[in-house]
């Protein structure tokens, strides 16, 4: 038996609506650009994608790491697990995967390609940051790409999802 579930108009207009879609690029911008500009910011330096490529993630993780003592410390056991066996042995890796992860998803969102996905994976990557104990932007753009991912139907309707999201339901089926 099938238990009817009701929609309220407010969640119908925002994630199945596409008149809310302007709303939607608004969003999809500003969080594309943040996405853009600290990827691209990374592109050029040395630290990151140059020569001494997995200097800055090095960094970055070994500062997690000594936010994990204290009664309540800032970064959980299992996370710096985590930091201490799978990142920090492969810095350069992490730190090609967060240069250029960025970058993706901030065109992605920007052009409104995958926009579903691509807020997803940014959302993996504001997690990682909040883990590592950094806030920042980070709940910000998260709670922005956890509403791209719920309202993904229509968020991309002034992008490229408009052609490519009917193109692959077809190529689906």
């Amino acid at each position: 038996m099938e238990v009817p579930v009701h929609r309220s108009s407010l969640a119908q207009f925002f994630f199945y609506n596409t008149d809310s879609a302007w709303f939607w690029l608004i969003i999809r911008l500003y969080v594309g650009y943040e996405w853009l500009m600290a990827g691209w910011g990374k592109l050029g330096s040395p630290a990151w994608t140059g020569d001494n490529a997995g200097t800055a993630v090095t960094g970055f993780l070994k500062g997690a790491l000594t936010k994990t003592t204290g009664d309540h410390p800032d970064v959980s056991m299992w996370y710096a697990w985590f930091v201490e066996t799978v990142a920090l042995p492969n810095a350069t890796l992490f730190s090609y995967l967060v240069t250029y992860g960025e970058i993706l998803v901030g065109v992605a969102l920007i052009v409104g390609f995958l926009v579903g996905i691509a807020a997803f994976f940014g959302a993996v990557m504001n997690f990682s940051f909040l883990f590592a104990g950094t806030v920042s932007v980070n709940p910000e753009l998260l709670l922005l790409q956890i509403f791209l991912i719920l309202a993904w139907r229509v968020a991309g309707w002034y992008g490229a999802d408009q052609k490519a999201l009917p193109f692959l339901r077809r190529r689906s089926q």
